[in-house]
């Protein structure tokens, strides 16, 4: 990855030197070895501080809508082909617009040692570029090409067995893994800081008037709080993960939103964050849709 990184610093630097971006948003060194941490920076001269390496997990899509960033004016931004759908998504929504940002897109093949199971079904190692069609999200500079070949889309049985093995649970055996599972979360949302399409300036949970669920980390609130988020997050989650990366009790939140997203193939035949000309699932009614998902 060395060239792909001093290819990252040089444009980088370049796109900064010349005002062509305010902020740049990458990957610097973490603070132990073997991490890496996001890396936002005005300077041409920090460029250098810039890595690239299989440690570079966070999605950093997040930052496209945190004022702190966005205010600083036109954003450049690193992404891997996965965190592109999350681009995606804010662009479908409204919440960036397209010519505010320059998009770096850089080739891997695969994050995380050992590997993450997602990059081995991952479709998109080599990100779309500018000669995309319009149901890709292109662009604007892709750097590098991965070494392993994209896998095929997978068919719908072998995507979700993982949450076909909760649903095939008893009802009270699934209660009760839900239960345990929730039943350690400490309320720190630092799934909802990390998740890209979490964007609302004050959530549910701050709002006390009414209260829409209780602050306090008890199984019924978290309940609460985690089935409310996924809710949100149905037919817009484009299954990066941060948000299970960042869990310190290590609650399997990817089911959750697999679920969901599950639900929405079925039912509307939608995949959140793979093409920018579709109209999101929640935003839109046909007259033919069907209405069996109404209990």
């Amino acid at each position: 990855m060395a060239e792909a990184v001093e290819e990252l610093r040089a444009l980088a630097r370049d796109l900064l030197a010349k005002g062509t971006v305010q902020v740049f948003v990458g990957y610097g060194k973490g603070a132990s070895p073997g991490r890496t941490a996001p890396l936002i920076i005005t300077s041409a001269d920090r460029a250098a501080e810039l890595v690239w390496d299989k440690h570079c997990l966070n999605n950093l899509a997040v930052y496209l809508t945190r004022s702190e960033v966005t205010k600083r004016g036109k954003v450049g931004i690193v992404v891997k082909g996965c965190d592109a759908r999350a681009v995606t998504g804010l662009l479908q929504e409204g919440q960036v617009a397209r010519e505010n940002v320059v998009i770096v897109g850089m080739s891997c093949d695969g994050m995380g040692e050992p590997l993450l199971e997602a990059c081995g079904r991952c479709d998109v190692h080599t990100p779309a570029g500018k000669d995309a069609d319009a149901h890709h999200l292109a662009c604007d500079y892709v750097i590098g090409k991965a070494a392993v070949p994209d896998a095929q889309k997978e068919d719908e049985g072998a995507e979700y067995a993982d949450v076909a093995r909760i649903e095939a649970l008893p009802l009270a055996e699934r209660w009760a893994f839900w239960q345990e599972q929730f039943g350690r979360c400490v309320r720190c949302y630092a799934c909802r800081q990390v998740c890209p399409l979490c964007y609302c300036k004050r959530c549910a949970v701050e709002k006390n008037e009414p209260q829409w669920l209780a602050t306090s980390a008890h199984t019924a609130g978290n309940f609460a709080w985690h089935v409310i988020r996924a809710m949100h997050l149905a037919g817009r989650c484009v299954g990066c993960g941060a948000c299970e990366r960042a869990c310190p009790q290590h609650i399997p939140l990817s089911l959750l939103n697999k679920k969901m997203a599950k639900a929405v193939l079925q039912h509307f035949k939608y995949r959140a964050g793979n093409d920018p000309t579709a109209a999101p699932a929640v935003k839109t009614f046909e007259l033919s849709d069907e209405n069996d998902y109404f209990r």
